[in-house]
């Protein structure tokens, strides 16, 4: 599995033009599922997610987590996080897993996120959508289950 964090002062998704979630402080969190994920790797990036330290602490430095600043979450499913552009100029996406497969996880780490107390919203699998966002710093970050980065 593969994420794109966002520190976010708020966000929101529409479809079709109409806020389908929206969130305050907190993170924005682009998801993209492999074929090889598995509940461990599910399980990996909750818990990276709920305990990554990048909120500013009374001091400035980055020591609190969204747990600690009782921050939302914005999960939004996102397959082009599996794009392989190194050949060519068309992404291929062959590393991607299936819709019906990506859908689970996805909806399994928003579950197990929502376990753990925070307030997880969502947006819409399969459908196209509009992300806005105010990024706050900005902070963005990379995780990857399989630890390639």
């Amino acid at each position: 599995m593969r994420a794109v964090i966002q520190r976010v002062k708020k966000a929101r998704v529409l479809v079709e033009g109409v806020e389908i979630s929206r969130i305050e402080r907190g993170l924005l969190v682009l998801l993209g599922v492999s074929k090889e994920d598995t509940e461990e790797d599910l399980a990996y990036l909750a818990r990276k997610i709920s305990n990554l330290r990048i909120f500013e602490d009374e001091r400035g430095k980055m020591n609190l987590s969204v747990k600690d600043v009782k921050g939302e979450i914005l999960l939004v499913s996102n397959f082009t996080l599996y794009g392989d552009c190194r050949k060519g100029n068309r992404p291929s996406f062959d590393k991607a897993a299936a819709p019906e497969r990506a859908e689970k996880l996805y909806h399994s780490l928003g579950s197990k996120l929502q376990e753990e107390g925070f307030a997880v919203k969502y947006g819409r699998f399969g459908a196209m959508m509009e992300v806005e966002l105010v990024n706050d710093g900005p902070v963005t970050l990379l995780l990857d289950s399989s630890r390639v980065f």
